[in-house]
Protein backbone atom coordinates (compact mmCIF):
# COMPACT_ATOMS: atom_id res chain seq x y z
CA UNK A 1 0.00 0.00 0.00
CA UNK A 2 1.23 3.25 -0.56
CA UNK A 3 1.27 6.27 1.65
CA UNK A 4 -1.09 7.98 -0.67
CA UNK A 5 -3.87 5.50 -0.30
CA UNK A 6 -3.76 5.27 3.15
CA UNK A 7 -7.48 3.52 4.47
CA UNK A 8 -10.16 4.97 6.28
CA UNK A 9 -9.75 2.54 9.50
CA UNK A 10 -12.39 1.50 12.18
CA UNK A 11 -12.26 1.87 15.67
CA UNK A 12 -11.46 -1.79 16.11
CA UNK A 13 -8.73 -1.61 13.46
CA UNK A 14 -6.87 1.38 14.91
CA UNK A 15 -7.13 -0.52 18.52
CA UNK A 16 -5.69 -3.69 17.26
CA UNK A 17 -2.83 -1.37 15.45
CA UNK A 18 -2.25 0.74 18.62
CA UNK A 19 -2.20 -2.60 21.08
CA UNK A 20 0.51 -3.99 18.83
CA UNK A 21 2.51 -0.85 18.90
CA UNK A 22 2.12 -0.85 22.28
CA UNK A 23 3.19 -4.31 23.41
CA UNK A 24 5.88 -4.21 21.09
CA UNK A 25 7.97 -1.50 23.20
CA UNK A 26 6.20 -2.21 26.57
CA UNK A 27 6.62 -6.47 27.09
CA UNK A 28 8.80 -7.10 23.64
CA UNK A 29 9.35 -10.24 25.48
CA UNK A 30 5.85 -10.99 24.04
CA UNK A 31 5.98 -9.56 20.56
CA UNK A 32 5.15 -10.70 18.20
CA UNK A 33 1.39 -10.75 19.87
CA UNK A 34 -0.85 -14.39 19.73
CA UNK A 35 -4.35 -13.27 18.77
CA UNK A 36 -5.69 -14.14 22.80
CA UNK A 37 -2.75 -11.42 24.30
CA UNK A 38 -4.33 -9.44 21.05
CA UNK A 39 -7.59 -9.53 22.23
CA UNK A 40 -6.83 -8.94 26.07
CA UNK A 41 -4.76 -5.58 25.04
CA UNK A 42 -7.77 -4.53 23.15
CA UNK A 43 -9.76 -4.94 25.94
CA UNK A 44 -7.83 -3.75 28.92
CA UNK A 45 -9.76 -1.44 31.28
CA UNK A 46 -6.51 0.70 31.50
CA UNK A 47 -5.07 3.10 29.69
CA UNK A 48 -7.91 2.91 27.08
CA UNK A 49 -10.34 5.20 25.68
CA UNK A 50 -13.07 4.48 25.29
CA UNK A 51 -12.88 0.76 26.93
CA UNK A 52 -14.39 -2.15 24.65
CA UNK A 53 -15.25 -5.56 24.84
CA UNK A 54 -14.28 -6.93 21.99
CA UNK A 55 -14.61 -11.18 20.60
CA UNK A 56 -11.50 -13.27 18.96
CA UNK A 57 -13.88 -12.71 15.87
CA UNK A 58 -13.72 -8.56 16.00
CA UNK A 59 -10.39 -8.75 16.31
CA UNK A 60 -9.29 -11.32 13.92
CA UNK A 61 -11.36 -9.64 11.38
CA UNK A 62 -9.75 -6.14 12.29
CA UNK A 63 -6.14 -8.42 11.30
CA UNK A 64 -7.17 -9.49 8.08
CA UNK A 65 -8.69 -6.04 7.19
CA UNK A 66 -5.08 -5.02 8.31
CA UNK A 67 -2.98 -7.42 6.71
CA UNK A 68 -4.26 -6.42 3.62
CA UNK A 69 -3.45 -3.30 3.70
CA UNK A 70 0.46 -4.35 4.59
CA UNK A 71 -0.45 -2.66 8.05
CA UNK A 72 -0.20 -6.07 10.09
CA UNK A 73 1.86 -8.96 9.37
CA UNK A 74 1.92 -12.70 10.89
CA UNK A 75 4.46 -14.62 11.76
CA UNK A 76 4.25 -18.51 12.73
CA UNK A 77 6.10 -19.17 15.43
CA UNK A 78 5.29 -22.26 18.27
CA UNK A 79 2.12 -23.09 18.23
CA UNK A 80 -0.08 -20.26 17.49
CA UNK A 81 0.17 -17.67 14.62
CA UNK A 82 1.71 -14.41 16.09
CA UNK A 83 1.27 -10.44 14.24
CA UNK A 84 2.93 -7.66 14.29
CA UNK A 85 2.41 -4.48 13.09
CA UNK A 86 4.12 -2.23 9.68
CA UNK A 87 3.47 1.10 10.75
CA UNK A 88 6.74 2.98 10.53
CA UNK A 89 7.48 0.96 7.69
CA UNK A 90 3.89 1.81 6.01
CA UNK A 91 3.87 5.41 6.66
CA UNK A 92 7.15 6.26 6.35
CA UNK A 93 7.44 8.17 9.87
CA UNK A 94 9.60 8.15 12.56
CA UNK A 95 9.55 5.80 15.76
CA UNK A 96 8.80 8.62 18.01
CA UNK A 97 5.46 9.41 15.64
CA UNK A 98 4.41 6.03 15.78
CA UNK A 99 4.92 6.02 19.60
CA UNK A 100 2.22 9.13 19.30
CA UNK A 101 -0.09 7.89 17.29
CA UNK A 102 -0.27 4.73 18.98
CA UNK A 103 -1.36 6.62 22.06
CA UNK A 104 -3.94 8.63 20.26
CA UNK A 105 -5.20 5.61 18.87
CA UNK A 106 -5.54 3.77 22.10
CA UNK A 107 -6.70 6.84 24.67
CA UNK A 108 -8.63 9.03 22.15
CA UNK A 109 -7.36 12.97 22.00
CA UNK A 110 -4.71 14.18 24.07
CA UNK A 111 -2.80 17.27 24.91
CA UNK A 112 0.84 17.46 24.07
CA UNK A 113 1.11 17.53 28.18
CA UNK A 114 -0.77 14.01 27.97
CA UNK A 115 1.38 12.72 25.34
CA UNK A 116 4.45 13.13 26.73
CA UNK A 117 3.16 11.23 30.20
CA UNK A 118 1.48 8.85 28.41
CA UNK A 119 4.21 8.04 25.84
CA UNK A 120 6.77 7.20 28.77
CA UNK A 121 6.50 3.83 28.49
CA UNK A 122 7.69 3.61 25.13
CA UNK A 123 9.81 6.82 25.20
CA UNK A 124 11.07 9.72 26.71
CA UNK A 125 10.49 12.99 25.04
CA UNK A 126 12.82 15.20 26.55
CA UNK A 127 9.96 18.41 27.02
CA UNK A 128 6.66 19.17 25.48
CA UNK A 129 8.27 21.37 23.12
CA UNK A 130 9.41 18.02 21.23
CA UNK A 131 6.33 16.34 20.94
CA UNK A 132 4.64 19.11 19.64
CA UNK A 133 7.89 19.13 16.92
CA UNK A 134 6.65 15.61 16.11
CA UNK A 135 3.16 16.52 16.60
CA UNK A 136 3.42 19.06 13.73
CA UNK A 137 5.63 16.70 11.63
CA UNK A 138 2.76 14.52 11.76
CA UNK A 139 -0.18 17.22 10.96
CA UNK A 140 2.07 18.75 7.86
CA UNK A 141 2.85 15.37 6.43
CA UNK A 142 3.03 16.23 2.82
CA UNK A 143 1.65 12.33 1.77
CA UNK A 144 -1.26 13.35 4.34
CA UNK A 145 -2.02 14.18 7.46
CA UNK A 146 -2.33 11.58 9.82
CA UNK A 147 -3.30 14.10 13.27
CA UNK A 148 -5.25 17.17 13.68
CA UNK A 149 -4.79 20.21 16.32
CA UNK A 150 -8.68 19.90 18.01
CA UNK A 151 -10.49 23.30 18.92
CA UNK A 152 -9.35 24.10 22.50
CA UNK A 153 -12.44 23.12 24.94
CA UNK A 154 -14.29 25.81 27.19
CA UNK A 155 -11.86 26.59 29.89
CA UNK A 156 -8.76 23.86 28.57
CA UNK A 157 -5.20 25.22 28.83
CA UNK A 158 -4.57 23.30 25.83
CA UNK A 159 -5.92 21.99 22.63
CA UNK A 160 -5.65 18.23 22.09
CA UNK A 161 -4.35 16.36 19.37
CA UNK A 162 -6.49 13.44 17.57
CA UNK A 163 -5.36 11.20 15.22
CA UNK A 164 -6.84 10.98 11.22
CA UNK A 165 -6.55 7.34 10.66
CA UNK A 166 -10.22 6.62 10.97
CA UNK A 167 -10.59 9.96 8.92
CA UNK A 168 -12.24 12.99 10.47
CA UNK A 169 -12.59 13.04 14.20
CA UNK A 170 -16.43 12.23 15.16
CA UNK A 171 -18.48 14.64 17.06
CA UNK A 172 -18.17 12.45 20.14
CA UNK A 173 -14.35 12.46 20.18
CA UNK A 174 -14.40 16.02 20.76
CA UNK A 175 -15.69 15.41 24.53
CA UNK A 176 -13.02 15.52 26.75
CA UNK A 177 -11.70 11.85 28.13
CA UNK A 178 -14.35 9.72 30.65
CA UNK A 179 -17.23 11.48 28.88
CA UNK A 180 -19.23 8.32 27.66
CA UNK A 181 -20.70 8.15 24.51
CA UNK A 182 -23.60 5.68 22.73
CA UNK A 183 -21.66 1.82 23.52
CA UNK A 184 -23.89 0.83 20.72
CA UNK A 185 -22.42 3.00 18.03
CA UNK A 186 -19.21 0.68 18.68
CA UNK A 187 -20.54 -2.40 17.40
CA UNK A 188 -21.56 -0.69 14.02
CA UNK A 189 -17.91 1.03 13.44
CA UNK A 190 -16.30 -1.27 10.68
CA UNK A 191 -14.35 -1.18 8.02
CA UNK A 192 -14.93 -2.36 3.98
CA UNK A 193 -12.29 -4.91 4.81
CA UNK A 194 -13.57 -5.76 8.34
CA UNK A 195 -16.59 -6.31 6.37
CA UNK A 196 -14.97 -8.39 3.89
CA UNK A 197 -13.08 -10.66 5.84
CA UNK A 198 -16.02 -11.67 7.90
CA UNK A 199 -17.80 -12.57 4.84
CA UNK A 200 -14.91 -14.42 3.89
CA UNK A 201 -14.42 -16.46 7.39
CA UNK A 202 -18.20 -17.06 6.92
CA UNK A 203 -17.96 -18.25 3.32
CA UNK A 204 -15.09 -21.03 4.89
CA UNK A 205 -17.33 -21.80 7.86
CA UNK A 206 -20.05 -22.68 5.46
CA UNK A 207 -17.86 -24.98 3.68
CA UNK A 208 -16.76 -26.83 6.66
CA UNK A 209 -20.12 -27.02 7.80
CA UNK A 210 -21.25 -28.71 4.38
CA UNK A 211 -17.96 -30.94 4.30
CA UNK A 212 -18.71 -32.66 8.12
CA UNK A 213 -22.31 -32.73 7.48
CA UNK A 214 -21.69 -34.93 3.71
CA UNK A 215 -18.96 -37.20 6.11
CA UNK A 216 -21.45 -37.64 8.71
CA UNK A 217 -24.15 -38.84 6.48
CA UNK A 218 -21.76 -41.32 5.13
CA UNK A 219 -20.81 -42.48 8.18
CA UNK A 220 -24.65 -43.06 9.37
CA UNK A 221 -25.38 -44.74 5.83
CA UNK A 222 -22.42 -47.21 6.42
CA UNK A 223 -23.56 -47.59 10.05
CA UNK A 224 -27.23 -47.83 8.97
CA UNK A 225 -28.73 -45.22 11.52
CA UNK A 226 -30.65 -42.37 10.82
CA UNK A 227 -28.79 -39.05 10.91
CA UNK A 228 -31.73 -37.70 13.35
CA UNK A 229 -30.42 -40.68 16.05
Amino acid sequence: MSSTTLPVLSLVETRVLGVLAEKQRTVPDSYPLTLNSLVSGCNQKTSRNPVLELTESQVQAAIDSLRGYSLVAETSGGRAFRYEHNVDRVLRIPSQSVILLTVLMLRGPQTAGELRIACDRMHNFADISSVEGFLDELAERPAGALVVKLPRLPGARESRWAHLLSGPPAEETMRPAGVSSDAGQVSHDVSLGEVAALKANVARLEVEVASLKALLGRVCSELGISEAG
